[in-house]
């Protein structure tokens, strides 16, 4: 029986909060794209997986996910989160993750981040 969307969207969200690669990767298309709105654009698995880490932040997130819409290849997650940078420290964030599928897998994320005061 093939996962849910929505379990394979917790199972990369759950591998953010505890900065697993092999969690957040076994999600992913070989070619997937992730388009961080404003600010830059991965493709593959490798590009990818650079940014799970990415130096300029320390630790793991937090990701309060509050909703979840599905609609076909499509699930769209909405939440909270917090995080720090080296240069500035702690930061929040309010955030909204577009998932396309293909395949089963994730194949593409489209990341709106919007800072909280």
């Amino acid at each position: 029986m093939s996962q849910s969307l929505r379990d394979i969207v917790t199972t990369y969200i759950d591998g953010f909060r505890a900065s697993d690669h092999e969690r957040i990767l076994a999600t992913l298309t070989d070619d997937v794209e992730w388009v961080i709105h404003g600010h830059r654009t991965t493709r593959g698995k490798a590009e990818f997986d650079a940014e799970i880490e990415n130096p300029a932040f320390t630790g793991s997130p937090t990701l309060d996910v509050q909703h979840l819409y599905e609609d076909g290849d499509v699930l769209v997650a909405t939440g909270e989160g917090g995080g720090a940078t080296v240069a500035d420290g702690p930061f929040r964030f309010a955030f909204a993750d577009v998932f396309t599928f293909r395949a089963g897998l994730i194949a593409r994320v489209d990341s709106y981040v919007v800072p909280l005061g």
